[in-house]
């Protein structure tokens, strides 16, 4: 889709837009070889499903206004997670709780020598 240095300028402007809005436990992670939806996935909190809502908004607008609008949003009208597809550059916004139960900073960090043991002790 982008180039690399377009990727990683979209990458450093949602972060900067979470910053802005002082979302906490901000983590980016590179999922390239992992998946081929996306090169980042990046991972933040808000306190209240409002502050979700208005964290989720500044990344929008923030992406709208440099000329890269999302894809897709999900969860805006709820509030405890929030998907902004920004296409090689997935943001999820969550509650604490959300983001406890679903973990998908585990999910996401696996590496080959968990996955090479977990098939040997199946055998």
């Amino acid at each position: 889709m982008h180039d690399r240095e377009m990727i990683e300028a979209i990458r450093d402007r949602v972060v900067a837009a979470l910053e802005d809005l002082k979302a906490s436990d901000i983590r980016v992670m590179d999922v390239r070889g992992k998946t081929s939806i996306a090169d980042y996935m990046v991972i933040a909190s808000g306190t209240s499903d409002r502050h979700v809502k208005s964290i989720s908004e500044k990344v929008i607008e923030s992406s709208k206004q440099a000329g890269e609008p999302p894809l897709g949003v999900e969860g805006l009208e709820t509030g405890d997670w929030v998907l902004v597809d920004l296409g090689d550059v997935l943001v999820h916004v969550m509650l604490p709780q959300t983001r406890a139960f679903y973990n998908l900073e585990k999910l996401w960090s696996v590496d080959e020598d968990s996955d090479e043991s977990s098939a040997a002790g199946a055998e």
